[in-house]
């Protein structure tokens, strides 16, 4: 069984997504044994809730120094036991020792074809700003193993998305949200769960 924590700061639509993937069978041999936040008011949280997954606030704004927040983050991480880390949409920088700690064990999804609109700065609406600024025809989402750079580590599923005539941000985000995002996450893991288990 693969042992799952997924960190998220917002919605948990990702989450939800990979939720929908474990209960439905869609996600072979997967367990999410956590939610993190850095956000107390994260719907995600709710979503967690929901379906009876334990769900945890780890937020930087209950600590003076941000060394304490990354061991704090590190701690509730380590409890849950992950095979498995999921960044579902954490704006949070991963502190290095939790990179160190579980080595192509953390996969991120983000909003781009990687290597376009990616790296320090490209998160949210600004990636699908600057996908529109650039006129690229096609834009789509990237799950990849997370190392030391941003967005740098290697790839693992990509999904190409159609930019269409009139696209604001909010409308090219939420299509990539509904035709990348929410088909390649639990792809990946399932990809990573049925590679466990064939070992």
């Amino acid at each position: 069984m693969l042992r799952v924590v997924v960190c998220v700061s917002g919605g948990g639509t990702n989450l939800q997504a990979v939720i929908d993937g474990v209960e439905s069978g869609a996600i072979h041999n997967t367990q999410i044994v956590r939610v993190i936040s850095n956000n107390k008011n994260a719907y995600a949280l709710e979503r967690a809730a929901e379906h009876k997954i334990d769900a945890v606030c780890v937020s930087p704004r209950d600590y003076a120094e941000r060394a304490d927040f990354n061991a704090a983050l590190l701690e509730a991480v380590k409890e849950a036991e992950p095979d498995l880390i999921v960044l579902a949409g954490f704006l949070v920088a991963i502190p290095p020792a939790m990179i160190a700690a579980y080595p192509k064990k953390i996969i991120n999804i983000h909003p781009s074809l990687i290597p376009s609109f990616c790296g320090v700065g490209y998160y949210g609406l600004k990636v699908h700003e600057a996908a529109l600024a650039r006129g690229v025809k096609y834009t789509g989402a990237t799950v990849h193993y997370v190392d030391e750079g941003t967005d740098t580590g290697p790839i693992i599923l990509q999904k190409p998305v159609e930019v269409l005539p009139g696209d604001t941000p909010k409308i090219l985000q939420q299509r990539v949200m509904e035709q990348a995002e929410w088909v390649i996450l639990p792809e990946a893991i399932d990809m990573i769960a049925t590679e466990k288990r064939s070992k």
